[in-house]
């Protein structure tokens, strides 16, 4: 039996066009022979649709839309995720259509509730595990978690008070088990997964075909991952994982049975983490403008690491000409600044707008001078004077985005965004931000790739001037300002909050890890708790790492806990 694995990039909501896409893809994949076709979960509706769901017109007109996909598909069966009305319960379902109808309904078991996902606040779990036939061939059906049961989220434990979907499959002499997936990407999961997938087919004795959701809603990217997992026999003394490349919007077929599934290689053969990375970051840019209506973007270009980073994967994700940046040096911006960006501008080939912001910088101190006089702050300039200059930026930026519907980039990466260390309504104002998950020990190694690889990352020379690599990180802010001023050196830093962030480690666990001295992980834990006020006002960051910043991570801002070497309580409080 040939089997397609499709992994859609729909919308999330655009029912019509989702529609469209699913029929026009299976008619394709049988025409190329398919005798089973498999789409993702929640296919139909993009995942994750999140509060829609607890809308019952937007749930008839799924179904609506489900009846005509249908009616419009070929003769092959094929499996489609889609929410179900249940009576008063709304099930995350895989339909079965076949001849023009609905045939069979299979509901998700295990409902995760971690991290990023919240299914228990809109679906109902399933009870059992039915068995479908396809051309003579007995077909177990499962749905994401079911199969991962949270195995790839390390310290979890859920679902040991319930029913393990694979308990009923492990003994029912299948011949195929097919699991369908909405899985955001997470750097490192993927070979998680896999063994997860090898364990399955160790214990239903059968192959094990999986298909992931592909493209970005919101924060989350989705890697459209295929896999075949050969169980231990006639391919092997030991259970076997293939993989399709990723990131690749293209239907993949396996003839069940086969000795060999061309397209697909072993898992010694993965792509570097740095090329997941830049197609993960380069995908999640493209559908986030191109899901929300914009064609172009706009980021302020300051001659440093971070934007020169999000200057590049804008370029490759859009196409450099509709990418505006602009150059916006103070008092304070170094002559190299100005030159590195008009560099990376060239060699990306970017719409280079340079406005110097000097007068407006004077200006804003006119005015805020007799202001903070009257209002008894001291004359000496401070933080306040010097994120003037970032907000007047941002400022900037927004009004070019205004005036010619750009998607503003903002540039702050994870470290800044952990210590507090990007200005609310300045470097933070955006409508995406790219980086908000990567380290800056990460911005560098991505940025490093790049250049190494520019051919394969689509560009004609290595997009990042070599001055840029190498000068030290500075906000350039007043005078002669350095990064390392006032914090630890970046690899110590993000050591540090890679355990707290991360790993939720204790300080004294996160200091020992990271090799640095007690008071400075102290230092660092107490400049993540207060910055929580900034991060709920951040734009959307794309996820690329276990633990996030955004929607994921939910913890208040007004508090009195604070991360201490025992555990204790103290009464720590946010920042201004």
């Amino acid at each position: 039996m040939r089997v397609a694995l499709i992994p859609l990039n729909p919308t999330v909501a655009d029912l019509d066009a989702n529609a469209t896409a699913i029929a026009s893809r299976a008619r394709a994949a049988a025409d190329q022979g398919a005798g089973l076709i498999v789409l993702p979960e929640l296919a139909l509706t993009g995942y994750p649709p999140r509060d829609l769901l607890l809308r019952e017109d937007f749930l008839r007109a799924s179904e609506r839309a489900l009846e005509r996909v249908a009616r419009e598909l070929p003769d092959v069966p094929t499996l489609v995720g889609a929410p179900a009305l249940d009576g008063d319960a709304v099930r995350n379902s895989l339909f079965l259509l076949a001849r023009g109808r609905l045939e069979h309904r299979y509901d998700k078991r295990l409902l995760p509730g971690y991290s990023v996902f919240d299914e228990p606040r809109y679906f109902e779990p399933g009870e059992t595990s039915p068995i479908i036939e396809v051309a003579g061939r007995r077909v177990g059906l499962t749905i994401c978690e079911d199969l991962w049961k949270a195995a790839d989220v390390p310290g979890a434990r859920r679902y040991h008070r319930q029913p393990d979907p694979l308990d009923a499959l492990a003994g029912a002499d299948l011949d195929l088990l097919v699991n369908v997936s909405a899985s955001p990407f997470v750097l490192g999961k993927d070979a998680r997964q896999r063994r997860i997938l090898e364990s399955a087919a160790r214990r239903v004795g059968a192959p094990v075909l999986g298909v992931n959701q592909l493209g970005a809603n919101d924060e989350l990217i989705f890697d459209g991952a295929a896999h075949v997992a050969l169980p231990p026999g006639a391919h092997g003394p030991e259970a076997r994982c293939l993989n399709a490349p990723r990131f690749e919007d293209r239907t993949h077929l396996i003839d069940v049975g086969a000795a060999h599934h061309p397209g697909f290689a072993g898992e010694g053969e993965d792509e570097h983490e740095e090329a997941a990375l830049f197609s993960a970051l380069t995908l999640g840019i493209r559908d986030y403008a191109r899901k929300t209506g914009f064609s172009a973007a706009a980021l302020g270009l300051s001659g440093g690491i971070d934007s020169a980073l999000v200057a590049a994967l804008a370029a490759a994700a859009l196409g450099a000409s509709n990418v505006h940046a602009l150059a916006m040096p103070s008092r304070y911006s170094s002559a190299g600044s100005v030159s590195d960006a008009r560099e990376q501008a060239r060699r990306l080939g970017l719409r280079l707008h340079e406005v110097p912001i000097r007068e407006l910088h004077d200006a804003a101190e006119r005015t805020l001078g007799p202001l903070f006089a009257a209002a008894g702050a001291s004359s000496a300039p401070g933080i306040a004077e010097e994120n003037v200059q970032s907000r007047l930026r941002g400022a900037l930026v927004m009004a070019l985005a205004n005036k010619l519907h750009l998607l503003p980039l903002a540039t702050g990466n994870k470290s800044e965004m952990a210590v507090g260390y990007a200005t609310l309504y300045g470097d933070m104002n955006g409508g995406l931000a790219p980086i908000a998950d990567l380290s800056k020990t990460r911005v560098y190694a991505l940025s490093r790739w790049i250049n190494a690889r520019h051919a394969d990352a689509g560009f004609s020379e290595p997009p990042i001037p070599d001055a840029v690599l190498s000068k030290a990180p500075s906000a350039e802010l007043r005078p002669d300002q350095k990064d390392e001023d006032t914090l630890p050196p970046y690899d110590v830093l993000d050591a540090i909050l890679d355990a707290l962030v991360d790993e939720r480690a204790p300080v004294a666990e996160a200091a020992r890890r990271a090799g640095a001295p007690l008071e400075v992980a102290e230092r660092v834990a107490g400049l993540l708790a207060r910055a929580e006020y900034k991060r709920r006002q951040m734009p959307p960051g794309l996820k690329v790492t276990r633990e996030a910043f955004g929607i994921g991570r939910r913890l208040p801002i007004a508090k009195a806990w604070e991360a201490t070497p025992a555990g204790d309580r103290a009464g720590g409080r946010p920042g201004p």
